[in-house]
């Protein structure tokens, strides 16, 4: 720095000094504490929630408050309502967090292996199949516009849900030369569209030139299950069709116990998969109202236990889950449900619904010599961290077998039509 004058010098340091100071203090930890406290915390009744320090800053709740009180550095929750505390520093107050304070609420963790039976809502199309005419090999489904993915839900004004349904209005339709008016979905749209059956000359049979299929089934695992209202939600993630991998919308669906007989141990690039089997006819444990990207849900006929975690437990939102050591609950041989240890490497705290709000690494030297981490088949089962039921295991990396996403209870929850909020918004109405 050429300075001639000292006095010019000085200030031109001074200066350089003071910019430096100045874009150094955000990244300072102070700081950086100061901006990662929220300004709305939302907790449960008699649930302690440890906060955080300032510095020498410390919480302070207002004296005879009757909803929150304080032990040390943990906030407790007495009763429902809104309430707030204040840090303060040499006396003088520097933020203040506002309090809502939820009822008390529990479920049942799961862990327990289930066998899960769609069936569709009208027909899903899978694939065109080309007729043999004598004018060549043609797919009246292409003709008439209908793509992979569509949902068929009328023939001719009347409603289809089984495949079965179809076959009689085909032949009909056919013998009497006349074209089908289907009422096809497409994702959010439904039209109609004219189509007409070719006769096959090598089955001797109409033919509507499409694939399609009205259920599937697989496995996975049970999350959690709320005694009170007898609702339940599984897999965490949603189910889609294995030939369209389009999400599968639901006209009725079951689960059923279901027992493994094989694990497929996973490696870098090539995902596990846990084998089970269930009969068809096997007596189910529950329905299933809801496929969504957060999980399957329904009602239970009766509790299943896990053997393990019978009791109800409290849950985590989405801003009280920590990173550290947590447990998983699932199932890798029968109907045995297992505790197994895992690593919470993240979490995000979410303020609206989103899936992948954690990401989870196995550290349980058993599991890992059983599965090679997470696998196919483990999605839904439920993860413990302090005692509370914090969220479910989804996805696994394919270059990492050890680690996967999980989410959040709390939008499970909330798919599932349970409102942990039920309080708080009959106050604001």
């Amino acid at each position: 720095m050429n300075c001639l004058n000292p006095i010019e010098c000085c200030r031109k340091i001074l200066g350089v000094i003071l910019l430096v100071a100045v874009l150094c203090i955000p990244f300072s930890k102070p700081v950086q504490t100061y901006l990662s406290i929220p300004n709305e915390l939302t907790v449960f009744e008699n649930e302690p929630t440890a906060l955080q320090t300032i510095g020498s800053s410390v919480p302070k709740v207002k004296a005879g408050d009757s909803v929150i009180e304080q032990e040390a550095n943990a906030l407790i929750g007495k009763h429902s309502g809104e309430s707030e505390f204040v840090y303060e520093l040499a006396g003088l107050p520097i933020k203040k967090v506002d309090v809502n304070v939820l009822k008390d609420f529990k479920v049942i963790p799961g862990g327990q292996s289930i066998g899960v039976k769609l069936h569709t809502l009208g027909v899903l199309v899978v694939g065109h199949h080309l007729v043999d005419t004598p004018d060549g090999k043609v797919s009246p489904g292409e003709e008439a516009n209908v793509q992979v993915g569509d949902i068929l839900l009328k023939i001719n004004g009347k409603d289809i849900k089984q495949m079965s349904e179809v076959a009689p209005f085909v032949e009909e339709a056919g013998k009497n030369d006349e074209k089908l008016k289907l009422t096809i979905k497409r994702e959010k749209e439904t039209f109609e569209t004219m189509l007409t059956p070719y006769y096959d000359d090598q089955d001797n049979k109409y033919r509507l030139g499409l694939y399609i299929r009205d259920s599937a089934a697989g496995i996975g695992t049970m999350t959690f299950y709320h005694p009170d209202s007898k609702k339940y939600g599984a897999l965490g993630h949603v189910i889609s069709d294995m030939d369209t991998k389009k999400p599968i919308e639901i006209h009725e669906g079951t689960i059923v116990r279901s027992n493994v007989t094989e694990i497929e141990k996973g490696s870098n690039g090539v995902p596990g998969e846990k084998r089970a089997k269930f009969s068809a006819d096997q007596s189910q444990i529950g329905n299933i109202t809801r496929n969504s990207p957060f999980g399957i849900f329904g009602k239970l006929d009766k509790q299943v236990k896990n053997g393990i975690m019978d009791n109800p437990m409290p849950i985590a939102l989405s801003h009280q889950v920590k990173e550290g050591p947590a447990k998983i609950l699932t199932v890798v041989e029968g109907e045995q449900v297992r505790e197994f240890d895992v690593e919470i490497v993240s979490t995000v705290p979410q303020k609206y619904p989103a899936t992948k709000g954690m990401i989870v690494k196995v550290t349980d030297p058993d599991l890992l010599k059983i599965t090679g981490g997470i696998v196919q088949g483990m999605s839904g089962s439920p993860i413990i961290q302090d005692d509370k039921v914090v969220g479910a295991v989804t996805h696994v990396f394919v270059n990492d077998p050890t680690s996967g996403y999980g989410v959040h209870i709390e939008w499970m929850l909330h798919e599932a039509g349970i409102n942990i909020y039920e309080e708080e918004q009959e106050k604001a109405s």
